[in-house]
């Protein structure tokens, strides 16, 4: 519970608060915006605005994969350095999205490398010309194809390509203290997906993607998501993304049911509420994979 609601929700009074100095209450109302939860004692995520931030307390330094906004990414350095005295070794950008990698400007000068998939470079650089805000980027100056890997000691990150899904160019990054995956915006857990079709996004090839990866990591893994729905968490497990894998192709199905009985596009998008079979999956945004699955089976 917030702060504030707390302070609404019981019996605590003026006078009890009077008691407190200066300081002390200002602390008490102070509501962080950004949460810190410790996975296990060197890895964890930092949640705010944007993506979900996934790091390790490397014994050599600090990784950090994806990096929210400029803003929210300073407040993630500055808690990790609380945190550590290792340099930052290495920032990983799951896809190219911007509230997964416009914070990568916050990191500049004081990471060694940034990494992605050759397809989000490419993509974070297509985006950022159509915007006109290249001066704000900060790509990665290290890319690969299917499989990059790092090593510091007994630190490892291993990046893995697997084909396309929410993009042409997502990662599943894997963290081997405590053998834990991001999988970035490959997984919504119970929200609707946004689908970049203009990046190369694939619904079709997305629910295949998830199986090579699933069939790559171990059953037992720990996989971080990018985004959750209200009440559900952004740290899931192999049963969540098969049940995001069955409301994919519930979507598509949905969406070939409703070409087929001859409907235009904008009935179908208005008059659609749910998802039959998937039914975790509710609130705004369901006109999103609609359309994306709209299109995609059109050919369009």
């Amino acid at each position: 519970m917030q702060r504030r609601s707390f302070l609404k929700n019981t019996s605590l009074t003026i006078a009890s608060l009077a008691m407190l100095n200066k300081e002390s209450l200002a602390a008490f109302l102070a509501d962080p915006a950004y949460n810190i939860k410790m996975l296990n004692s060197r890895v964890g995520v930092f949640t705010e605005k944007g993506g979900t931030i996934l790091f390790l307390l490397g014994k050599k330094g600090i990784v950090v994969i994806d990096s929210q906004f400029p803003d929210t990414a300073q407040h993630c350095i500055d808690e990790l350095k609380k945190k550590s005295d290792k340099p930052f070794a290495l920032l990983v950008n799951t896809h190219h999205h911007g509230d997964h990698s416009s914070g990568n400007i916050a990191f500049k000068g004081i990471v060694a490398h940034v990494a992605a998939h050759a397809n989000s470079k490419i993509n974070q650089q297509n985006a950022a010309i159509k915007a006109k805000n290249e001066e704000k980027q900060l790509y990665p100056d290290e890319v690969y194809a299917d499989i990059k890997e790092y090593k510091w000691g007994s630190d490892k990150v291993s990046l893995h390509y697997f084909g396309r899904g929410h993009t042409n160019g997502d990662s599943f990054v894997k963290v081997s203290k405590g053998n834990i995956v991001h999988v970035g915006d490959l997984v919504f857990n119970r929200r609707h997906p946004f689908v970049d079709r203009s990046a190369g996004a694939s619904m079709k090839e997305w629910i295949t993607t998830l199986e090579k990866g699933m069939a790559y990591f171990k059953p037992d893994t720990t996989y971080v998501c990018g985004h959750a729905g209200t009440g559900h968490n952004i740290v899931i497990n192999k049963t969540d993304i098969q049940l995001f894998q069955r409301y994919l192709q519930n979507v598509l199905d949905l969406t070939e049911n409703a070409i087929k009985s001859g409907i235009t596009k904008e009935q179908y998008l208005k008059n659609t509420i749910m998802v039959p079979g998937s039914p975790e999956w509710k609130g705004d945004g369901l006109e999103r994979p609609l359309g994306a699955a709209w299109d995609e089976l059109k050919g369009l």
